[in-house]
């Protein structure tokens, strides 16, 4: 694998070359030329006021992210990265349609893209196994950057991104867009103080990721699999094993638990993002996580206690309890309050009247704001299906020092809080 080239910086970047013409009228010289979609005009920013965008993983969600940013008059979209070729081209031609040229950068390697002194931000949407070590690397080269979820994969991942981010004044935000965008319907009423004091929740939502057992098949040649697997332990390439669909219970990486916590927290970072986002617990981690054992009528289920009393449980039996105000959101949510009426709270939106989560992580990259979905509060919502999942594993329960990142006397509960990866993909 080559090694990339060393970053050398420019006495002048082309953003501070452009403004610095644009003041004094001055001519430039190839190949800086001011154009007049350089200095922008009624519908598109001058391109020193544009944010430059790289993407890395463009298929399938990837590709979904791609669009929201190519059709952003304030984002100048410059690169695309995969390992796979198919999707590396779709998202060069997607991009240079889109400019009316053909100047989209491709690249197989990410450090080549985060290489570049001249994006700014990047977006992420590669399998789970990637997200940290990326997004860290990202932070290190000075890019801000959108993130599709489930952010972590392991317990560990989360503080060192947050740390990242915060050592190096990065905007890094989260992707998940249904958080506010699909479940104002539960989220308002619990912010209006409809529902009273919230005491418990309920997700339905599938469980922990599956081994895999998939045989090796011959590499085609355009993948590069060394690549693909990166950190995860060694395997020989399957189709099932790295195709992106959506499904969580089978042939897809989302399935396996070398890539994924499968549907735990895969559309568990939508659902646990939602309610955890209505019931205000953004903030917080689990201090415990209760495994109930199979009742003989029902499978084991694991229910996650916050140090302010409130309780999520995972697919609890029969989890409406009658008599108490709840809300929900097509099954998948259920969230039980009290009843008695409390204070009215605003509900935090996104920034600036942003119409998207894509927007919003935009508008923060040019305040310097921390967006809606903040790396941290992400982390925090993540912790809760991770610790679940451990749970399961173990069919113990478990407690959890926040402060330490370690769960309380348990070593063999403590080995899962990450795991190995290969060289050099250490974090």
């Amino acid at each position: 694998m080559a090694t990339p080239a060393k970053r050398v910086a420019p006495a002048a970047t082309r953003r501070e070359f452009l403004k610095a013409a644009a003041a004094t009228g001055a001519t430039a010289a190839a190949p800086y030329v001011i154009t007049s979609k350089a200095l922008g005009d009624a519908t598109t920013p001058p391109a020193s006021d544009r944010i430059v965008m790289g993407g890395i993983g463009i298929g399938n969600m990837g590709s979904g992210d791609q669009n929201a940013f190519l059709g952003m008059p304030g984002v100048q979209y410059v690169a695309v990265c995969d390992v796979r070729k198919k999707w590396r081209e779709e998202g060069k031609a997607r991009a240079d349609k889109k400019y009316g040229n053909g100047d989209c950068a491709a690249y197989v390697d990410f450090r080549e893209l985060l290489a570049r002194d001249d994006i700014d931000a990047v977006h992420i949407a590669t399998p789970d196994h990637w997200h940290a070590i990326m997004t860290i690397a990202a932070c290190r080269g000075g890019k801000d950057v959108y993130l599709q979820k489930p952010e972590t994969l392991t317990l560990r991942e989360g503080p060192l991104m947050v740390g990242a981010a915060r050592r190096y004044g990065r905007v890094v935000s989260g992707g998940s867009q249904r958080v506010l965008g699909d479940y104002r319907g539960i989220v308002d009423p619990c912010w209006a103080g409809e529902v009273g004091t919230i005491k418990e929740l309920d997700i339905s939502v599938g469980g922990p990721s599956l081994f895999c057992a998939l045989p090796g098949l011959p590499t085609p040649p355009d993948i590069d699999w060394e690549l693909w697997l990166g950190p995860a332990p060694w395997e020989p390439y399957n189709p099932g094993r790295c195709d992106g669909n959506f499904g969580t219970g089978g042939n897809s990486w989302r399935s396996y638990s070398d890539y994924s916590g499968g549907s735990l927290t895969d559309w568990g970072a939508h659902h646990f993002g939602g309610a955890i986002f209505a019931a205000d617990l953004r903030e917080l981690q689990p201090v415990k996580v209760v495994y109930h054992p199979a009742d003989g009528k029902h499978g084991p289920y694991v229910s996650a206690e916050y140090p302010n009393a409130v309780a999520i449980h995972h697919n609890r039996p029969q989890p409406l309890r009658p008599g108490k105000p709840s809300v929900a959101h097509q099954g998948a949510i259920q969230i039980h309050g009290d009843g008695v009426k409390r204070e009215p709270k605003a509900v935090p939106l996104y920034r600036n009247g942003a119409g998207s989560i894509y927007a919003d992580f935009i508008e923060c990259v040019k305040t310097r704001e921390k967006p809606f979905r903040d790396i941290e509060l992400a982390v925090n919502t993540m912790a809760t299906p991770h610790m679940i999942a451990i749970a399961y594993r173990l069919e113990r329960s478990l407690e959890w020092d926040r402060a330490a990142q370690a769960f309380k006397g348990d070593e063999e509960a403590n080995r899962l809080v990450d795991r190995a990866r290969r060289e050099p993909w250490i974090i």
